[in-house]
């Protein structure tokens, strides 16, 4: 069975089109096709259904999708534990983190990363907590910042720092920098994430225990755009500060501290417990661990 072939498999499995695929690869579809076809026939099975939308695998091409991202996984750590024989750290590392924290923290975090390992390559992917954790056990990440995350068994936790949360308002409505209780928050016109967002989540779980429910104006995924709504008037955010601060015009707003009981959003680093880490991933955890509250905590 050639590695390449299957790597070519798991692609096109992943984008769902030999079209795409051929983008990514940089290779003709032709030639993409026939590769995946040599491979079908070396198995005596069809892996694929192919449509005028694309393709999806069949009950053999989903268990050899599983299994081939294990192998290139070996593969590609093989070749990165011979590096570090060699001296440098080198592969690829595929970290995933929330919108609204990458705007903060994707600069620094590259900049270091490309310091220490300069022979490697690193690519950062925007996503949901709860999508980056089923991301990480299908492979297509290694590392994730997750906030929130619910305990798994596929999913090994390392919490980072908890951040609290504030009801963010416009600097010049009343009560601006005062704290406001839980029970007090659910009278607030939220502008808000829809679910699964872990903010939300949270707030409706803590709220829940008090036999609340908040008073949703607006459902907006975007943080940017949240902001731009409050700052017009359209209702009040739970976030957190550092979330503020990535506003074009931080002192548009007010930050109010929510107490009895505080809200407390946790930050952690998610890795697969299926698969072991490669020297390059153990870096890249130690760097995040190291630099991340770092960032987070400096004003």
């Amino acid at each position: 069975m050639d590695l390449k072939q299957l790597a070519y498999f798991v692609r096109v499995a992943e984008l769902g089109s030999f079209t795409r695929a051929s983008i990514a690869l940089d290779i003709a579809q032709p030639a993409l096709s026939r590769q995946v076809r040599l491979l079908e026939v070396e198995l005596h099975q069809n892996l694929l259904v192919r449509n005028g939308r694309g393709v999806t695998l069949t009950e053999a091409g989903t268990v050899l999708l599983e299994h081939s991202r294990g192998v290139l996984h070996q593969i590609e750590r093989l070749r990165e534990e011979l590096s570090r024989v060699r001296g440098a750290l080198s592969g690829r590392v595929a970290l995933g983190m929330p919108p609204s924290l990458s705007k903060r923290v994707a600069v620094p975090v590259t900049r270091a990363f490309r310091s220490r390992m300069p022979k490697a390559a690193l690519s950062i992917i925007e996503g949901l907590s709860v999508t980056m954790q089923e991301s990480l056990v299908s492979g297509r990440l290694d590392i994730a910042l997750v906030y929130n995350a619910t305990p798994s068994p596929d999913v090994d936790l390392i919490p980072l720092l908890d951040e609290a949360l504030y009801l963010i308002q416009r600097s010049d409505d009343p009560a601006a920098g005062e704290p406001i209780t839980l029970e007090d928050l659910a009278r607030q016109p939220l502008v808000i994430p829809s679910r699964p967002n872990s903010i939300r989540m949270l707030v409706e779980t803590e709220l829940g225990k008090l036999g609340l429910h908040p008073e949703i104006t607006l459902e907006i995924d975007g943080v940017p755009t949240i902001l731009d709504l409050v700052a017009d008037g359209a209702g009040r955010a739970v976030l957190t500060r550092n979330a503020v601060l990535t506003a074009a015009t931080p002192s548009l707003f007010a930050t109010r501290p929510i107490v009895s009981p505080q809200l407390q959003s946790r930050l952690s680093l998610a890795l697969s417990s299926r698969r072991p880490s490669t020297g390059t991933q153990r870096a890249m955890l130690n760097l995040l661990e190291e630099l991340i509250p770092q960032l987070l905590t400096t004003r």
